[in-house]
Order: C-alpha cells, then sequence, then structure tokens
C-alpha cells in the first residue's frame, strides 16, 4: 500500500509537481536578493523618527512599508503622479525603483495559480496534496530500504537511477514535508477556511477632527522601533476625520492625527501568529536562508520525477508477458508471484512454459490476487518471491500473508515456496521465510520443502525444479535463460599473460572504460558506479549466457581489469584468452555489493589462491587511506603465475598494504594458503580481536581449506568462521 501510494500520485502529478518545484526554487532566491540589497534600519530607530525623515524627503508621502526582508518603501504623490521608492532609513531619501520585478511577479502567478485563478490554486493545492503523500510515504520506504531509521544514510546498492531517488530524497524530504503543508496551509487561508482573519479592535474612540499632532507626539509610534514596522499609512491632507493607521508585528491600530490619541487597536490573534509564520516559511520572506534551503531542495524534485519515471518504466518492462495463462477458474497449478523489479517474473515464465510443455494448465498471477476461491481445479500451488528491503512483501505480494491469516483454513492443495534474494543482505529471503513460516502454522501441506535461490542462480532454480517434478511424478527441467542487461562493447588496451609454465593460462585483462550517456547510467544500463568485488559479465559469441568475473578495478581507476584462467573447453575463458589489444567483447556490470572491502580502519584479512587475487588486488589498489590489509596469496610457481607481483610490492612500498604472505604449492617445498595462515595464527587472532573482516576469493576446494584453518586457528578465542560470517566479517566469494 505504501508503495501504491508514493508511486500513482507521482505519476498522476508529475507535471504539476515539476511546474511548482522549478518556479519555488527559482522564487527562493528574490528574498535572499532583496534582503542583500536593502539597507538595515538601526535597532534604536524609531517608527516616528522613520516617518519623520520621510515626510522631510517627501512632504506628501502616503504611505510606509517595511517588508519582513527589512526593505522600505514609501509612496507618495509628486506633480499628481504616483512615485515610489525604495528608502534609506538613515536620510530618509529614495535609493531604488520600487516598481515590482516583472519576472518575480510573473513566477509567482505561476507557482500560486498557474496563470489560472481560483481553478489554478485549487490545482496547485492538489499538487501539493500529492507531495505531501509522495513525502510521508517516501520517508518510510527510505527507511524500509535502508533497513531501519537508524541505517537513514546507509550506503545504498543497485542501479543510479534507484541510488540517486533515494539519495536526494533523504536530503530533501524535511523540505518538501515543510512545503507541502505550508502551501495546503496558505491555499485553507487563501479560500478563508482558516479563522485567521482581523481581530475586533479592543480600543474605539472617535476621532476629534483636529489635525498638526507631530510625529513625535505619538507614543506608539516613538515606543516601537522600525523593526517592527509593518506599514504607516498617513492620513488625506484635506481630510480632518482621516487617521494613521500603523500595522506592526504585535497588532494594528488607528491614530488621531490631532492629538496622536491611539483610537482603535487590535492584536494579532494566534492564528494570524501561525499564518503569518507558515507565509514565512513557505516563501522564505524573512527567513532568507531558510528559503534558500527549501529552494535547493525543491530543485531535487525533477530529479526525483525522472528517476522515479525510469524505475517505474524499468519494473513494468522487466516483468514478462506471459503466454498460454490459463484463468484460475480451470488451472490444475496455481503460480503466484512475489515481485518489485521484475526478475523474479522472468524465473515464473521458464516454470510456466516448462509446466505446460509437459500438459499442465497453470494460472500465474501476482500474490497480491491470492484467492482460494477461485481455484476450483487446482492440485497445487507454487510461490516464487522476492524480498524487499529489510524483510518486507514486494510490490506485487502486498497484502498475501494478510490475507492467509484471515483465511478460516489454510486450502486442501499442497504447497510450495521458493525464495528469491542475495545472500549477503541480512535480511536473506526474509519475506519469503515468512509466507513458508506463516503457511506451515496455518496448517498448510507443503509439496516440497521452503527452498531459497541465492543472486538469481539458474543452477539452483534447475535443482528445485528437478525437486518439485519428483514431487509431482513428473520430470521437469528448468532452463532458464538469465534476463541479460543491455551489453555495451569492451575494448581490450592491455594484457599480461602467465601460468604457462604450469599448464594454467591466466591473463590479467584490462579494458577501456566505455563512454555512456547519462540517460543510460541513470537507468542502470551502464558503466556508472563500480568497485573491486563487483562483476563483469561477459556474454560470449555463440552463447546467450553470461560468464561472470569479479573486478579488480573500480570507477575511478578509470579502467575495467579482470582476471582469467583459460579452462579447458571453457567457452568464455577460451574467448577471452584468445583477445588481442584492440579487440572487443560484450559485457555488463552487476553488483556484488556483499564483496566490498567497505570503508572504515578496522583491519582486512584478505585470502586468495590463483584468479581469486583480482578484487583483492583491487581492494589494495583503492586503499589510499592505509588501511590495514594483510594479504595471504596461494600461487603454484613464483616464476609462472605469480599475479600483480610487481604491483604488490609498490603498494606494500607505499603503505597500501602492510602484509604479503605467499604460499607456493610447487617446488621442493610445497604449501598451500592455509599453510601460511596458520604460520600468522596468533598474528590473525590478534587482528581478529581487533575487529578484522576477512574475505575469501578463489576456488570451493581452497575455500574449504581456508574455513578449516581459520577454525583451527580461531577456536581458542571462542571465536569461529561461522560467528563471523553472523556478523559481518567473514565474507566469500567462491566459484
Amino acid at each position: 500500500m505504501i508503495r501504491g501510494l508514493h508511486r500513482w500520485p507521482g505519476l498522476l502529478a508529475a507535471l504539476v509537481l515539476l511546474v511548482l518545484s522549478l518556479s519555488g526554487a527559482a522564487l527562493s532566491i528574490f528574498p535572499t536578493a532583496e534582503r542583500l540589497s536593502s539597507p538595515r534600519a538601526t535597532a534604536s530607530l524609531s517608527i516616528a523618527d522613520l516617518a519623520e525623515r520621510v515626510q522631510v524627503a517627501h512632504p506628501q508621502v502616503e504611505q510606509i512599508r517595511r517588508a519582513p526582508s527589512g526593505q522600505i518603501t514609501a509612496y507618495w504623490f509628486e506633480g499628481g503622479t504616483p512615485q515610489a521608492a525604495v528608502i534609506d532609513p538613515v536620510t530618509g531619501q529614495g535609493i531604488a525603483s520600487a516598481d515590482p520585478n516583472s519576472l518575480e511577479r510573473w513566477l509567482t502567478n505561476l507557482h500560486r495559480s498557474l496563470f489560472l485563478g481560483d481553478g489554478g490554486r485549487i490545482a496547485a493545492a492538489a499538487g501539493a496534496a500529492a507531495m505531501l503523500i509522495l513525502a510521508l510515504s517516501g520517508t518510510v520506504l527510505v527507511a524500509r530500504r535502508a533497513g531501519g531509521w537508524r541505517r537513514w544514510f546507509a550506503p545504498l546498492r543497485g542501479p543510479l537511477s534507484g541510488r540517486l531517488h533515494v539519495e536526494i530524497a533523504r536530503v530533501a524530504v524535511a523540505g518538501l514535508l515543510l512545503s507541502s503543508l505550508t502551501a495546503l496551509w496558505m491555499t485553507a487561508s487563501t479560500f478563508e477556511l482558516l479563522p485567521d482573519g482581523p481581530a475586533s479592535p479592543t480600543i474605539q474612540t472617535d476621532p476629534s477632527d483636529r489635525v498638526g499632532a507631530s510625529l513625535a507626539e505619538m507614543n506608539i509610534l516613538k515606543e516601537t522601533p522600525a523593526a517592527e514596522l509593518r506599514s504607516l499609512a498617513f492620513p488625506a491632507p484635506g481630510d480632518a476625520a482621516d487617521v494613521f493607521t500603523v500595522k506592526t508585528d504585535r497588532g494594528a491600530g488607528t491614530l488621531d492625527r490631532g492629538t496622536g490619541a491611539l483610537l482603535a487597536w487590535s492584536d494579532l490573534t494566534g492564528w494570524q501568529r501561525i499564518s503569518e509564520t507558515i507565509y514565512m516559511l513557505h516563501t522564505g520572506q524573512g527567513a532568507a536562508g531558510l528559503g534558500l534551503i527549501l529552494g535547493l531542495m525543491a530543485l531535487g524534485v525533477p530529479i526525483m520525477t525522472v528517476t522515479g519515471v525510469i524505475l517505474w518504466l524499468a519494473g513494468w518492462r522487466a516483468r514478462p508477458r506471459i503466454r498460454g495463462n490459463a484463468t484460475a477458474g480451470r488451472a490444475e497449478t496455481i503460480l503466484l508471484v512475489g515481485s518489485e523489479g521484475g526478475s523474479t517474473w522472468s524465473f515464473a515464465a521458464t516454470l510456466h512454459a516448462a509446466l505446460t510443455n509437459i500438459g499442465q494448465t497453470v494460472h500465474a498471477a501476482a500474490m497480491s490476487s491470492f484467492d482460494p476461491a477461485r481455484y476450483v481445479h487446482a492440485q497445487r500451488i507454487l510461490i516464487l518471491t522476492a524480498t524487499y528491503g529489510d524483510g518486507d512483501a514486494p510490490a506485487s505480494a502486498k497484502g498475501f500473508i494478510d490475507r492467509l491469516q484471515s483465511l478460516p483454513a489454510a486450502p486442501a492443495v499442497p504447497l510450495a515456496v521458493l525464495g528469491f534474494g542475495d545472500r549477503s543482505f541480512p535480511a536473506y529471503c526474509a519475506f519469503a521465510r515468512a509466507v513458508a513460516e506463516t503457511a506451515e502454522a496455518k496448517g498448510w501441506s507443503m509439496l516440497v520443502p521452503f527452498d531459497m535461490i541465492d543472486r538469481q542462480s539458474t543452477q539452483d532454480f534447475a535443482r528445485w525444479g528437478r525437486v518439485l517434478g519428483v514431487a509431482m511424478g513428473v520430470e521437469l527441467e528448468l532452463v532458464h535463460e538469465t534476463v541479460v542487461p543491455a551489453v555495451l562493447p569492451l575494448t581490450l588496451v592491455s594484457r599480461r599473460d602467465y601460468g604457462a609454465e604450469v599448464q594454467a593460462p591466466t591473463a590479467i585483462l584490462r579494458f577501456a572504460l566505455p563512454k555512456v550517456p547519462l540517460w543510460r547510467r541513470l537507468a542502470g544500463r551502464g558503466f556508472g558506479r563500480f568497485s573491486a568485488g563487483d562483476l563483469l559479465g561477459i556474454l560470449p559469441e555463440g552463447s546467450a549466457v553470461p560468464r561472470f568475473y569479479s573486478l579488480a578495478s573500480g570507477r575511478r581507476d578509470g579502467f575495467i581489469e579482470i582476471v582469467v584462467r583459460k579452462y579447458p573447453a571453457g567457452l568464455c575463458s577460451g574467448q577471452l584468452l584468445g583477445l588481442e589489444v584492440g579487440d572487443t567483447v560484450s559485457g555488463f556490470l552487476r553488483a556484488n555489493a556483499g564483496f566490498h572491502a567497505g570503508r572504515g580502519r578496522t583491519p582486512l584479512i584478505l585470502i586468495g589462491a590463483g584468479t581469486g587475487i583480482g578484487p583483492l588486488a583491487g581492494f589494495v589498489r583503492a586503499n589510499a587511506q592505509h588501511r590495514p590489509i594483510h594479504l595471504f596469496f596461494g600461487i603454484r610457481h613464483p616464476d609462472s603465475d605469480f599475479l600483480y607481483a610487481e604491483e604488490l610490492t609498490t603498494w606494500q612500498q607505499k603503505g597500501r598494504l602492510r602484509q604479503l604472505a605467499t604460499a607456493c604449492s610447487r617446488g621442493r617445498m610445497p604449501r598451500y594458503v592455509q599453510d601460511a595462515l596458520r604460520e600468522e595464527a596468533a598474528e590473525i587472532v590478534k587482528l581478529v580481536r581487533k575487529g578484522a573482516k576477512i574475505m575469501v576469493c578463489g576456488g570451493r576446494g581452497m575455500a574449504a581449506g581456508v574455513s578449516e584453518a581459520l577454525a583451527d586457528i580461531l577456536a581458542p578465542a571462542g571465536l569461529s568462521p561461522a560467528l563471523l560470517k553472523a556478523d559481518g566479517r567473514y565474507v566469500e566469494d567462491v566459484y
């Protein structure tokens, strides 16, 4: 529901919001400019002193006004012609024209009423209401995505458009809430829906019909500082019954022109004070600095509008159109999908096609449409769902658990639940698990045990499909083709070859950073922000299935670098190792936030072997802050496959690498990386006690040996790899 409240007001009111935000941002400049250009009245200057000076300079003065910025303007007649000027309070002389700024007036009419009168004011108010809904719902969504209110400014993951949308919202949401609330109040005041009109005078006396009182004799003018003046209107010269009218920050009154006595006075009401404060907060008149801040925040609205539309379009396009989808009433298999960005729908489409091909009638729908009463011929219900944020339901699964809990009894047909997520996230498949646990608590029988798919693994999906097929009594092969993002040509600019002597051809390949238009980067289709440890997907010729390689470089390095070993009959590795400088391959980026070094000063213990050195070298390369890094690197022979040998020596000399320990598996004294770890057991325990993070990259066999060695090393200290993993201090990238 929250995402719906956030999405639809933004899409429907996008144009009005753009106009209001841009015009509001432009208007925020004028109060500051006015304040900087206006002479200031001294604290000791009274209204009487100011009025006398103006009257001397302009004998026919009719009115003096003081704006919230402090600018004083006088209005008078000269030769029968009305005149106006900005006044210097020291001399009473005019120093600048008081003609209204035509651009400011035009922007004000656009911002307040869209040039459409009262109808335009209502439309602007509707836009402010939409902004309020967006700001409130967006606040909740940002907190969810960040993992809670305390993690409001936590680092973000995902495509550039999504990160930019949230980053701006984090900063601007307070200003947008204030602007929208104050705009709605001002509209209500304009249409007299609030009791903030003038109060009845508390003093009422008839004028004396005399003339000639001196301004200095009028106590209220003499005792009130000019800094509190709002306006002072002079009586008409030929009308003895006319009076002085004064308005200040405390109230308004009239003064007898012959005696100087106060004839009538009314204090500002509480409602008036609130409305004036609201006006000041919204326009910046009287608080120029706040106005500029709100104007800057308003500039975030156009960017958030564009990125929001991009995110919506990306999600809409990512959802595949499932062919041959049976109606819910005649389907044997009900396939319910919970998806946020659309990727889970692609797996559902694969499952739908496979079941249809073996003769099943299948109905696929969003989990939010769950209605067991419609599934009259169903023999099973299958649920494929992702998790949103910190364990919440994705967009197409909202309300599912509540609907399930409200059922008097669980459906009679069996259920299977498959979760999709990223193991590096704390709430890995948390919503899918909650669905399975709620179903079991309701007494719903399970067709197959609850299972999870890590990072859209097609192998895990195929394995689950075989288990499902056994439970159904059929052969079920799920061959899922990963939805490949738009690829870009990458040009090889350098290569360094290793490993020929040990029959393990390996190369460090460096590609030029492609130039990508901003709109593609916003949509997450380019090489925007990336770091060592993220993945480079390579689409080899003759295959629709990409292969992934850990990056040894980040965006700031200005190039894309990977380490590749050639495998027998390896299609992609063979093509990569066959590249010459100037050749191109097709590639794309995929985030791998679970294997980032992160920030901070706590030590890093990096452990890798063979091509696993790639991202580890990238972490060392980026260590300009000289964080303590200890690298344990396993190679076959120092003369053949000592990858990054020269760079590691240089980085150690520059302080980017604290310790380098190598282990050679071939030679007179063969040893492996886990042997090097055991030799440094005392130092490793010391580093871990200081909060060190351990990062392992390489083959599964090596990773298993490292885990076993570290378990022995850490056991005397009451620690283990499992405990460190639970704390996010032991991460692996294995293959």
